[in-house]
């Protein structure tokens, strides 16, 4: 533990509203890892620092300074030239590498992710704002010409939609929260941004980046309470889109909250309950090394995670003595020991409700199939798999969020098809099996209902280059690398009849680079 000893309490005051980093005399909110040490015999959590509880009306000084930046599409951000604005997210980049050991750390400590999955966190972060920029360069030259139809000349373009608020999850703290704030910034928008209850401290030491390349007032941070802060963000009417990964609960408590909804744009990731289906005819053993990644990868905690496991009953034994073997077989302790599996929970109180979960599905039939499964040792929960697991039970619909795997036996595919219908949730589902033909007739009815079908394959956000969605109450909006640049933009022309003076003002607005907007340059 030397390498990785408990760092010093960084006790953050910082905040950036307006172009300034601002200092904090209020109320603090004390962070503690979820991390414990033993100390002559004494176990405590580590104190990792404290930061800002900003008040409501700091949090609308973020957001009027947010709206002076952008002045109703008036402001330099919004009119400036896509080139020039890519300009600002290379410096960032390169500004931003510098800082990952820093940044790594703090994931570790504040989350408790594992030390290769933090480094790749940060690693994918950097290359999505980098896929970004090339996606954007991608999306302008396909604007960068005229059109004529049935006499109209145009020339159809993105522009931005205005203030942005980005909300993130703490299970990707930096990268979800990035996925959203980095599109919304370089296509014009301006920003504020509130980082997640867990993961708050990993993102001061990228506070002075911000600042330091950015324009006044085009990103700006809030933290604190999300009622007492967000709330009267939303009420003031003044937010033009709303960008949040979290629970549907949340969300509709937050969007219900703006007095005029039709004018606020949603981009929404939320919760999921995607399972996996397994057919009689499964490669078991890839099946268990994709429902062991895809249960239990950075202990559940994802939205994508397969969270019930639907196996057919005449495969359910063997599946089951094999799943609960690699199970046991994962590691559990701290985020920087080697090849860990299984890491200490952030969230206060998660193991006592993993145990309400794991009570009542044993209450009512199920059994704890791998050995120490459900055994708590402070944050750390030992990963528990029930089976079988019936639809009266919590864990049958509730979605975990943590290291339970429920498995369901089937005798009939519609069982979990069935299941997948009726559920309020629709973001993916696995298919495992091996005939082309029964998984073809699975694939049309889920394909209405779920919008990623991961053939022998656990569920996955990734690559960010492919669509990002839910149905029903798992997302609203689509997210990717290319669709988040039009998620948060929208399609605006300039257009006249083609007649000589208009051909002859185009032309001259054109060739003297008169307008940002109206452009053929090409982006190389």
């Amino acid at each position: 533990m030397t390498e990785y000893a408990v760092p010093k309490p960084l006790l953050q005051k910082e905040y950036l509203i307006g172009g300034r980093i601002l200092e904090w005399k209020g109320k603090m909110q004390e962070v503690l890892s979820p991390v414990f040490i033993r100390d002559n015999g004494k176990v405590s959590r580590v104190v990792l620092g404290s930061y800002p509880m900003l008040d409501g009306a700091e949090a609308m000084k973020a957001l009027d300074a947010a709206v002076k930046a952008y002045d109703s599409g008036k402001g330099q951000w919004p009119t400036m030239r896509v080139e020039e604005r890519l300009r600002y997210f290379e410096d960032f980049v390169v500004r931003m590498k510098a800082k990952r050991d820093e940044v790594v750390d703090l994931l570790m400590w504040e989350i408790g992710k594992s030390l290769p999955d933090s480094q790749k966190e940060f690693d994918r972060t950097v290359a999505y704002i980098i896929d970004t920029i090339e996606a954007a360069k991608d999306l302008d030259r396909v604007s960068s010409r005229f059109q004529t139809d049935e006499g109209i000349i145009a020339q159809i373009r993105r522009a931005p939609l205005g203030v942005v608020l980005c909300m993130g999850p703490f299970n990707y703290p930096l990268n979800e929260t990035f996925t959203t704030l980095i599109p919304a910034l370089m296509t014009g928008n301006t920003v504020i941004f509130k980082p997640p209850k867990f993961g708050v401290l990993l993102h001061q030491p990228l506070l002075e980046i911000f600042r330091a390349v950015f324009p006044a007032g085009v990103v700006n941070t809030v933290y604190g309470d999300g009622a007492e802060t967000i709330g009267p963000v939303m009420q003031s009417g003044l937010l033009n889109a709303f960008a949040f990964i979290g629970t549907s609960r949340v969300a509709d408590i937050l969007k219900k909250q703006h007095p005029h909804p039709h004018r606020m744009r949603s981009i929404l990731g939320l919760e999921a309950k995607n399972p996996a289906i397994i057919l009689p005819d499964a490669d078991l053993e890839n099946t268990v090394k994709e429902c062991l990644t895809g249960s239990l990868s950075f202990n559940g905690q994802r939205c994508t995670a397969l969270k019930i496991i639907f196996v057919h009953r005449s495969i359910s034994d063997r599946f089951l003595e094999m799943f609960a073997e690699a199970v046991e077989g994962l590691k559990c302790g701290m985020p920087w020991d080697d090849k860990v599996g299984i890491t200490p929970l952030p969230e206060t109180g998660k193991p006592q409700y993993l145990k309400e979960l794991v009570d009542d599905a044993v209450s009512k039939g199920a059994s704890v199939v791998n050995k120490n499964g459900g055994v708590i040792e402070e944050t750390l929960y030992h990963p528990a798999v029930l089976y079988p697991v019936s639809s009266d039970m919590r864990v049958f619909h509730e979605e975990q969020f943590g290291p339970v795997v429920p498995v369901v036996p089937f005798d009939d595919i519609n069982e979990p098809v069935d299941y997948i219908i009726s559920s309020n949730y629709g973001q993916q589902a696995s298919i495992f099996g091996t005939d082309p033909e029964v998984i073809a007739k699975m694939i049309d009815p889920l394909s209405n209902q779920v919008c990623r079908i991961n053939i022998n394959s656990q569920c996955q956000r990734g690559p960010d280059t492919y669509p990002f969605t839910g149905r029903k109450d798992s997302a609203e909006g689509t997210l990717s690398v290319t669709d988040a640049l039009r998620v948060f933009t929208i399609r605006t022309l300039v257009a006249g009849k083609s007649t000589r003076l208009n051909r002859e003002i185009f032309n001259d607005i054109v060739r003297e680079r008169r307008s940002g907007f109206l452009s053929t340059d090409f982006i190389f």
